[in-house]
């Protein structure tokens, strides 16, 4: 009867040194740092996270590390939460799997139709300068500096945000030149 007296108090020791160490980890969650809190919701889910709210983070991690300790949720409440929603994910058990981000799946973007042919020269005249911007496959040349857009070109050349079909071929979302522009863009190839 004493072994058994004895194995009993060498339980709840560990119990309360168990509960010891999650108290202690709550308590370090509220002086971890956002990218502390980041590391650490990868090491508890498996996962990394999107969320840089700093609440957020610590109340996940607090209510992840809790039901660690004390066990997840009842088997009934599993059940009613399958019969309720079968189609909604149970991010508890596992995550969702995601998409391979790999360049084989993307699906390549086709190309604008606004844009002249690859090796155009568009010519503008602004201030009295004349511009010259190349069309090539990766975006526009100008000035041996390649642009992932015209827009760019544009605000650098004026100084001020532009549509850069707009200032350079004188065409809004159509291709149909507008009807009162000033602008007459020279295309040559």
């Amino acid at each position: 009867m004493r072994k058994t007296h004895r194995s009993a108090k060498r339980t709840e020791r560990a119990d309360r040194a168990e509960l010891a160490t999650l108290q202690d980890q709550l308590a370090a969650l509220d002086v971890m740092t956002v990218g502390e809190l980041a590391e650490k919701h990868r090491e508890v889910f498996g996962a990394p996270t999107r969320s840089r709210n700093k609440q957020y983070l610590i109340n996940r991690l607090a209510w992840r590390l809790q039901e660690r300790e004390t066990g997840s949720l009842s088997l009934r409440a599993l059940e009613r939460i399958a019969q309720l929603a079968p189609e909604a994910p149970a991010r508890w058990q596992e995550p969702i799997p995601k998409r391979d981000p790999s360049p084989a799946s993307a699906s390549p973007r086709a190309p604008d139709p606004r844009v002249p042919p690859v090796g155009t020269t568009i010519t503008r005249i602004y201030e009295g300068i004349v511009h010259r911007v190349t069309v090539r496959d990766g975006g526009f040349e100008y000035e041996g500096v390649l642009h992932r857009s015209l827009s760019g070109i544009a605000r650098q050349i004026t100084g001020r945000s532009w549509n850069g079909y707009v200032f350079f071929l004188g065409r809004d979302k159509t291709d149909e030149p507008e009807a009162n522009s000033d602008v007459t863009p020279e295309v040559s190839q």
